[in-house]
């Protein structure tokens, strides 16, 4: 393969990536070489400093119910009012997709100067490439937030230290059905030109 062809498969690679929401993700999902070559792809996030500022916790389907548990409190914690149905429901985002991970991010360790947002910067890198190593391994993705992620019962499941940050959920598994490619937007759209006055 030259260097052209390499060049036309990755902006193929990065153009097919879409979001799978994890309800249309199902089994199988990756196996233990496949997870592996996932979690692999994050290393190579940028990192300033090389202060490693997030991780990621699987959750296997053995602890999916007490992830439930934490997603149906804390949707009882916003909302006292909340019935028994959305309760089930909250609760039941606990179940979708084969592979379930969270992305954590650490606010205090290393460098002091290197600050949040750069931290999450690197997060979302480490992410973005999990995707892509799922999308061309043959799955479906997602990232999945919401404000059950900032519960005391969420942070007490993961052992969320102070200044570590729930970010999100990666969701990856077998999608059950395609989806139209969303219109992505053009470089006009999002690039400027710094005036040189």
């Amino acid at each position: 393969m030259d260097d052209r062809d390499l060049v036309s498969a990755v902006e193929t690679l990065m153009q097919s990536r879409q979001t799978i929401l994890p309800k249309r993700l199902a089994a199988p999902g990756p196996d233990d070489e496949q997870l592996q070559l996932i979690l692999d792809a994050a290393a190579s996030a940028p990192d300033h400093g090389q202060l490693l500022p997030w991780r990621f916790v699987i959750v296997p389907t053995q602890a999916r119910p007490s992830l439930a548990e934490v997603f149906g409190a804390a949707l009882r914690e916003r909302d006292p009012e909340a019935t028994s149905a959305q309760v089930d429901q909250a609760r039941e985002k606990a179940f979708r997709s084969p592979l379930l991970l969270l992305a954590v991010v650490d606010s205090n360790g290393g460098d002091p100067d290197i600050d949040l947002h750069e931290r999450i910067v690197s997060a979302g890198c480490a992410v973005q490439n999990m995707l892509l190593m799922a999308t061309v391994l043959g799955f479906g993705s997602a990232l999945t937030s919401g404000k059950a992620l900032k519960s005391e019962g969420l942070r007490s499941l993961f052992d969320l230290q102070a200044g570590e940050y729930a970010l999100c959920f990666v969701s990856v598994g077998t999608a059950l059905s395609g989806k139209h490619p969303k219109l992505r937007p053009t470089t006009a759209d999002y690039v400027s030109t710094l005036r040189s006055d």
